[in-house]
C-alpha cells in the first residue's frame, strides 16, 4: 500500500453536480479516481479513504477537485492556491 502525503490534484476547480436529496454520495478523496469527483476504488492503494457526503436537499453543490479543501468534500477555493 502506497502512504502519498498528499492526494492527486484531479483538477484545479471544483466540479458542479446536482445531487438529490436523501441520497448519499462517496467523495474521492485520493485524486486517482476515474469517475471524479467520486470516488471509484483507486484509494485502495493508498492511505485515503472516500468521505461521505449525505444531501439534505436537492440542489447544485461543488465537490472539491484540487482534493485540498478544508471544506471535505466541498470547495472552499483552495485550488486558487494551489
Amino acid at each position: 500500500m502506497s502512504t502519498d502525503p498528499q492526494p492527486v490534484i484531479a483538477q484545479k476547480s471544483p466540479y458542479a453536480v446536482d445531487v438529490e436529496a436523501g441520497k448519499d454520495y462517496w467523495w474521492c478523496a485520493c485524486g486517482r479516481s476515474r469517475s471524479q469527483p467520486f470516488c471509484d476504488g483507486s484509494h485502495k492503494v493508498t492511505s485515503f479513504t472516500p468521505v461521505k457526503f449525505s444531501a439534505t436537499k436537492t440542489e447544485r453543490v461543488w465537490f472539491c477537485g484540487c482534493k485540498h479543501s478544508a471544506h471535505k468534500p466541498l470547495c472552499d477555493g483552495t485550488h486558487k492556491t494551489l
